[in-house]
């Protein structure tokens, strides 16, 4: 391969695995945005990681791409190292499984693989709401639970779990997350006093100096963050459902070397 023939392109595939839905796009690393438009296939059922590796190259054949874009994969699960640990959304034969050995295997390509909150950070801090924000960045994911990245100076500290810190003697995303909004039937101004007690916690714990806010609901953000009073500034996410696969993909190029 010749030293030079990655950079031509500025490409790399980013791919969002979840419990309902596959989504994958090309991603024009220079912009953050996708290529070409975005294809989904439904997960299939048994979830086993052959059945979605498979699912994984057929999205990744529905584009003409050069044979050395890298593939990154967001996973709802930890990772580390490439191996999945416990899984809960999937199928559980996924435990222990090499995740880019798997679709490397499948595809013949590059493949990096990144919790799926964490890929969501990334996207964030290289394309959305934190470009350029120096220091410790924290993104936290409002939704059936709360997913958390952090971010130090651009560099990932991957796999935290911040929406289970045990506060007050419970899981703090028990009673913080959107589901908990929506199944108690909170006003904006209870869920806010919610998201106060736990965000003090996590700044009393890392200190920040930006916190970021995804998930669904940050797109109604002014509802609930002015009613916040925390040290750092807390933003809404820019990349909204985007932002999995536009991480993983800048992950995917970092790894091959291409950024």
């Amino acid at each position: 391969m010749s030293k030079h023939s990655h950079h031509h392109h500025g490409l790399a595939f980013g791919i969002d695995v979840g419990g309902s839905g596959i989504k994958g796009a090309p991603v024009d690393l220079s912009t953050g945005e996708f290529a070409q438009e975005r294809h989904r296939i439904p997960t299939p059922q048994p979830s086993t990681p052959e059945a979605v590796a498979k699912v994984i190259a057929e999205l990744v054949d529905e584009y003409d791409l050069p044979h050395d874009v890298p593939i990154g994969v967001a996973f709802p699960g930890p990772i580390r190292h490439g191996v999945i640990g416990f899984i809960a959304n999937l199928d559980k034969s996924w435990k222990g499984v090499d995740l880019p050995a798997l679709i490397k295997n499948e595809t013949g390509r590059h493949v990096v693989a990144v919790n799926d909150a964490d890929a969501a950070g990334i996207g964030e801090v290289r394309y959305g709401a934190a470009k350029d924000a120096r220091g410790t960045v924290l993104l936290a994911t409002l939704g059936t639970g709360i997913g958390s990245a952090l971010v130090v100076d651009g560099v990932l500290v991957p796999n935290t779990e911040l929406g289970h810190l045990e506060i007050d003697g419970v899981d703090a995303e028990s009673r913080a997350a959107e589901s908990a909004r929506s199944r108690e039937d909170l006003s904006w101004e209870e869920w806010a006093a919610r998201l106060q007690r736990y965000f003090d916690v996590v700044e009393m714990l890392f200190s920040p100096d930006l916190i970021v806010v995804g998930g669904g609901i940050s797109k109604h953000h002014e509802n609930f963050l002015p009613l916040l009073d925390l040290k750092a500034p807390i933003i809404p996410a820019k990349l909204r459902n985007a932002a999995g696969i536009v991480g993983a993909a800048a992950l995917a190029a970092e790894g091959a070397g291409l950024a």
